[in-house]
């Protein structure tokens, strides 16, 4: 970044207006010194001022501007105007509407009665003129409302890819531990098993009282072994959503937190019966988690609501996230989380819908069988 731009976004931006009006007052001091009338001077000193809330009220701005036009041949104030217009809306009819409102007026001559005496064709030639001066700020502006633009999705591409990164690592550890799971289940476990049988065996056929006293404690050593093997065979297979993992698993309390740490506006109603199981909650959890991921991805600027509920047989929560509200763009995905979702979903019995909603959202609805007691 250069270093005058760097000063330029460091200026205040009230101090910025405060330019621009003293610059809008001088251009109508230049235009209308000698000549000009108390009704002139009065235009020139409301659409000066109005640039003050240019950043507020962009069109009424531009209208305020818009009588100087009659009278001045360069008017500082409604280019201003109306950049600050183009670059605060995307509707086009409007800008082109307000260019050749623009131009219309330049050309126009004051008082208005001496409009269209004279040459017709001089009257054209100014008329394109003065519209092609109109459009290069409203182009402009435009040009700076892309340019936010494409840098906030390229912020929300990294993000997308550090997220996906995340989510990538998970997998391929996960796919380790279950491997190693497998591995250890199907040899190490068989081999120890064995070794109980044969100790046992050797325990109950030894004469020898030292003889059957070493075959009891490696039979007794074996179980143990087993115990503890099962055991670290349950946490590497944590991933696959029915146990615990190696680290804290979240739970239905912590999903005011997941809420406040999204980044998007989202509120959390309704409530879920006492009591429910601790891969229940986890899969609720993870539930809303994807949900909201996929909102903040997909879905720039929509608003998310987060419904738990319960009735006599069925409990569950509904992730429903509005339209969106800026233009979304084409994210990396590895198209593996509804997938991952509706699997935990069957773990409890239960299904996963996603589907968009008539109001241009998306819904995601997890429903599981069963009332806790």
């Amino acid at each position: 970044m250069s270093t005058g731009r760097a000063v330029w976004r460091r200026l205040p931006p009230r101090a910025v207006d405060m330019g621009l009006v003293a610059l809008a007052a001088l251009d109508a001091w230049i235009n209308l010194l000698g000549e000009g009338t108390p009704v002139m001077w009065a235009c020139a000193a409301a659409g000066s001022a109005a640039l003050l809330l240019r950043r507020r009220f962009p069109s009424a701005v531009f209208l305020l501007t818009l009588p100087m036009t009659l009278f001045m041949d360069v008017a500082v104030a409604p280019i201003a105007a109306l950049y600050t217009l183009a670059a605060s809306t995307r509707n086009r009819p409007l800008l082109a509407g307000c260019a050749l409102l623009n131009a219309t007026a330049a050309t126009l001559l004051w008082p208005l009665s001496d409009a269209f005496d004279g040459d017709r064709t001089w009257t054209l030639v100014q008329f394109v003129y003065t519209l092609a001066t109109a459009f290069a700020p409203v182009l402009f502006g435009q040009l700076v409302q892309a340019r936010h633009d494409v840098a906030r999705r390229l912020v929300e591409v990294k993000e997308a890819r550090e997220h996906e990164r995340a989510l990538y690592a998970q997998t391929v550890l996960a796919r380790e531990r279950a491997q190693m799971a497998r591995e250890m289940h199907d040899v190490v476990s068989h081999q120890v098993s064995l070794i109980a049988v044969q100790a046992g065996a050797l325990q109950m056929a030894a004469k020898d009282p030292d003889a059957r006293e070493a075959a009891r404690t490696i039979r007794t050593l074996s179980a143990n072994t087993l115990d503890e093997l099962r055991h670290m065979v349950t946490l590497l297979r944590a991933s696959g959503g029915k146990t615990t993992e190696l680290t804290p698993q979240p739970t239905l309390a912590d999903l005011q937190q997941l809420i406040a740490n999204s980044g998007i506006e989202a509120t959390l109603s309704g409530e879920l019966p006492p009591g429910i199981s601790t891969t229940a909650q986890r899969t609720i959890y993870r539930t809303v988690q994807e949900a909201l991921t996929n909102v903040r991805k997909h879905a720039p600027g929509a608003r998310a609501d987060v419904h738990l509920w319960h009735d006599a047989h069925h409990f569950g929560v509904t992730v429903t996230n509005t339209a969106p509200t800026r233009p979304t763009v084409a994210l990396p995905s590895a198209r593996h989380g509804l997938i991952g979702l509706r699997e935990r979903a069957e773990l409890l019995d239960g299904t996963l819908t996603a589907e968009p909603t008539p109001e241009g959202g998306y819904r995601i609805r997890l429903r599981a069988p069963g009332r806790p007691a």
